[in-house]
């Protein structure tokens, strides 16, 4: 395995059009749910310019108005400019309701472990959930330090530091490893877009300084490791700042696997994460396996981890459960899976009842997967999902 490299990873701001739609999508889950904890729901969208389709399908009791969720979505967001409005914007939905799901009805907190067994998969699934020793967070510091710049573009646009920013925006960071350690960053991205009245007359330098001055500096100044004068800067590397998001290119629900868990650092499923509810294990199953992975990084097991869980329809538990400590492990890969086999529970409702996943958008106010769709599904400390904590580290120390 090769020691000396450099690896890039990108993320986008919450105007990208791929984040729009999962966004929307997750908003959509967050209503559903915190009406209707059993709520079966799966909400898939794509947009173009001025044009928002939205196919839903779900099995619940509640009446839901799916167009004025979203337009509120896009209104959170910040688009309310002529090339794309969320009060004129056109939206389309396809929408089928189907009957109650009778085997969706079942308190997780009141299973016992033979009822749990009994609460099969209904999807085919490989899920894979990663962690390493590079940041506070244990995830990668290519994607995390992306994540960091996104985040801080979104508030400086928001709070007017800069005011011809338009909610659209990608950064990319490209850090050097030396012995697979990160050593120093090998270059920094960022291309902001701006609002119509604004693209073509800022000039090329003061985007330059802005963006520098009050996203880049501030992200790094309470990091040990920074950017150091030979890091390449590449602030909107073209002659003039463009016009953004849908009014410029489309986006689709699903389509930012790699944003959302580790920027291609660790593997993923590849299957989308928003815009499902809690009972799909192609969702679910990934929050576990970060959690596993956080854990045994976190007790000091290995130093880089991967979790990969494999279910098939028709069956409450993986058919297959590997970990992958790279050669960092301080036991073996077959010690560490047989540890996390019997500290963390990967069945459907096992996870379900660990993580209290369908309560989540009730006890934090009716939005909580909506923000889990931008800035990356793990690693989130400033929401503390229930995967991102380290209570089973003790134990597997021991």
């Amino acid at each position: 395995m090769k020691q000396d490299f450099v690896f890039t990873s990108e993320s986008v701001t919450e105007g990208h059009p791929d984040k729009l739609c999962d966004q929307v999508s997750d908003a959509i889950v967050d209503h559903f749910l915190e009406l209707d904890p059993y709520a079966r729901v799966r909400a898939e969208a794509a947009v173009a310019t001025s044009i928002l389709f939205i196919a839903a399908r779900f099995a619940s009791e509640i009446k839901a108005d799916i167009a004025y969720i979203a337009r509120k979505a896009i209104r959170k967001i910040g688009y309310q400019d002529a090339d794309f409005d969320a009060r004129t914007c056109s939206i389309l939905t396809s929408i089928q309701e189907y009957p109650a799901d009778a085997d969706s009805y079942f308190h997780e907190q009141k299973l016992t472990g033979d009822d749990i067994d009994r609460i099969h998969v209904r999807q085919n699934a490989n899920v894979f959930g990663f962690a390493c020793q590079q940041t506070p967070d244990l995830m990668p510091l290519p994607i995390w330090t992306a994540h960091r710049l996104a985040r801080r573009l979104d508030q400086v646009r928001r709070e007017n530091l800069i005011p011809y920013l338009s909610p659209d925006a990608k950064t990319q960071v490209g850090v050097e490893y030396r012995n697979r350690r990160p050593h120093r960053f090998h270059s920094i991205t960022i291309i902001a877009s701006s609002t119509k009245d604004a693209a073509g007359s800022v000039p090329a330098q003061r985007v330059h300084d802005d963006i520098r001055e009050a996203v880049i500096q501030p992200v790094f100044a309470d990091v040990d490791m920074r950017p150091d004068r030979d890091t390449r800067m590449f602030i909107n590397p073209v002659e003039h700042l463009l016009v953004g998001g849908p009014a410029v290119h489309s986006g689709l629900t699903g389509r930012k696997s790699d944003v959302d868990t580790y920027g291609e650092y660790g593997r993923h499923g590849g299957s989308a994460l928003s815009g499902k509810d809690p009972l799909r294990i192609d969702r679910i199953g990934a929050y576990a396996a970060r959690h596993a992975a956080k854990n045994l990084v976190a007790a000091g097991l290995a130093e880089t981890c991967e979790v990969w869980l494999c279910y098939t329809i028709g069956l409450a538990r993986p058919v297959s459960i590997q970990v992958d400590s790279f050669g960092t492990g301080k036991r073996s890969d077959e010690e560490l899976t047989a540890l996390i086999k019997q500290h963390f529970d990967f069945r459907l409702a096992g996870i379900l009842k660990a993580f209290d996943l369908r309560n989540l958008p009730v006890l934090n106010k009716g939005t909580f997967y909506r923000q889990l769709a931008v800035y990356g599904h793990m690693g989130r400390s400033d929401l503390a999902p229930p995967w991102e904590a380290t209570d089973q580290a003790e134990a597997l120390k021991e």
